[in-house]
């Protein structure tokens, strides 16, 4: 083989490959931590517009668990059949028809994870919940939101930035963060 064919070979095998990368990011947005805009389908349509926007419901109503853990939790079925228990709101929807039966059947909704951060990351909600930190800091104007999307890009210079801000006084040992 010339060299002319083995460095087109080369250079078409490397085209190649950056060209699957770059589609496999603009098409499957789920990058652990650079996750910015990712919206993914959930089970039941759910709209924090209408629960935290519309309505008001504090995200702790739900999220109860977010003052005390190290997660906000996605709230047990439980909650929400206190307002949507079968005589109660919206009897007719087919949406909350998946609900009652999830409930009615014992099983768990099946929610996709929105916020994604990698493994070796340790976040503690309760921490910045104590600090004063509003929940659309990171998760954005939900009560905006129709359908949940991360909204910040939750990289790791995204959080320092945060973290380096004068009035926060919060820790940037990379212990704090990270196993």
């Amino acid at each position: 083989m010339s060299k002319n064919i083995v460095g087109a070979v080369v250079v078409l095998g490397v085209l190649g490959g950056l060209s699957v990368f770059v589609w496999a990011l603009t098409n499957n947005k789920v990058v652990i931590g650079y996750n910015q805009g990712y919206t993914p389908d959930q089970p039941i349509n759910f709209s924090h517009q209408l629960h935290a926007g519309q309505y008001k419901i504090d995200c702790k109503f739900c999220h109860s668990a977010v003052e005390v853990s190290r997660h906000a939790t996605v709230p047990s079925l439980n909650v929400c059949m206190n307002c949507h228990g079968p005589a109660l709101v919206q009897k007719d929807s087919p949406e909350l028809q998946k609900l009652r039966d999830a409930y009615s059947s014992g099983k768990s909704v099946p929610w996709v994870k929105v916020h994604l951060l990698p493994d070796h990351v340790r976040f503690n909600h309760s921490s910045h919940i104590k600090a004063g930190k509003d929940c659309t800091v990171c998760h954005g104007n939900v009560q905006e939101m129709a359908k949940i999307t991360q909204d910040a890009s939750l990289a790791m210079g995204w959080c320092v930035s945060c973290h380096r801000e004068k009035d926060n006084n919060a820790p940037t040992n990379c212990s704090t963060c990270h196993y």
